[in-house]
């Protein structure tokens, strides 16, 4: 079982009050921290990880909720809110010694980067978004036929109870379902880290519906409020994703340029697990964004 990425140190870092995070932590210089998506853990950055320890300071946490990381009871919408979420990555930097720096996320991570871009924009120098649209976004370009694609964000925002028995009872067939659909390269994801993923995801089922869950909640509140106040993202942005609005009906580099003035907006063909089907590709665009 491969349980952290080669060359690196992994520790624990407390975050809040109820939450350490699992963090691993390689390589010198400029730190960037990046943020894995679902349903998978900091192991999704190994490739690309190792590739910018070259030159940087390179943060991988497992987000609270998921991996090793703490995942606290949802007593309220905020536990797993992306605010919250984000000020978990702001502290862990803070808590290694870095006051600024750059972040990237993909998927669940790249909802709480841009929430610590919109929140802590004197902490985030430089933002990447690897195949996400933001939360009210997602929601507003979903709809008909064509949201089925999307069947998960559904089931995960029903109130507690029903989705985590549903998936529970079935979780390696649900998240291995993902693993393989998304995969633009099935080869991508060996066979010793797609065991680890559907471990990890097994033992954070509820944790993992109460984030999806604040997705439908109070995340689209802040992101309303962000809109309505006209707050954008400050920094340099790169996004790199498919381009699911050719099938879904957007302009997915027009709602990224409404939240990032500074945009850099790229598609790829290499599938939604880019940072493992096509790491070169990845590394090249942050190393591109981190020069900008």
């Amino acid at each position: 079982m491969t349980s952290t990425i080669a060359g690196f140190e992994t520790r624990r870092v407390t975050v809040a009050e109820d939450v350490a995070l699992h963090v691993a932590v390689g390589g010198s210089g400029s730190p960037i921290v990046l943020l894995h998506g679902f349903p998978q853990t900091h192991l999704m950055w190994r490739h690309v990880a190792a590739d910018l320890a070259a030159d940087h300071t390179v943060i991988c946490p497992d987000l609270r909720g998921y991996g090793a990381s703490d995942k606290p009871a949802a007593r309220d919408e905020d536990t797993y809110a992306k605010r919250t979420m984000a000020a978990d990555v702001v502290a862990l930097a803070r808590a290694l010694g870095h006051e600024r720096f750059a972040l990237a996320g993909h998927d669940r991570g790249a909802l709480v980067a841009v929430r610590a871009g919109l929140d802590h924009p004197d902490a985030v120098t430089h933002l990447a978004s690897l195949d996400v649209l933001p939360t009210l976004d997602m929601w507003e370009v979903l709809h008909g036929a064509s949201a089925s694609v999307a069947f998960h964000l559904y089931l995960m925002a029903q109130p507690p109870g029903l989705p985590e028995r549903m998936i529970s009872a079935s979780a390696d067939d649900f998240f291995g379902y993902f693993l393989d659909a998304w995969a633009g390269d099935p080869a991508a994801i060996p066979a010793d880290v797609r065991a680890e993923y559907l471990r990890a995801s097994r033992e954070a089922v509820d944790s993992i519906v109460a984030d999806y869950r604040a997705s439908a909640g109070i995340d689209v509140a802040h992101d309303r409020a962000d809109r309505a106040a006209g707050r954008r993202l400050a920094m340099p942005v790169t996004v790199i994703q498919q381009d699911w609005g050719a099938a879904l009906g957007y302009d997915a580099a027009a709602v990224w340029r409404a939240w990032a003035p500074d945009l850099e907006h790229r598609t790829t063909s290499a599938g939604h697990f880019l940072a493992e089907s096509a790491p070169a590709e990845v590394s090249a665009a942050l190393r591109a964004l981190l020069a900008r």
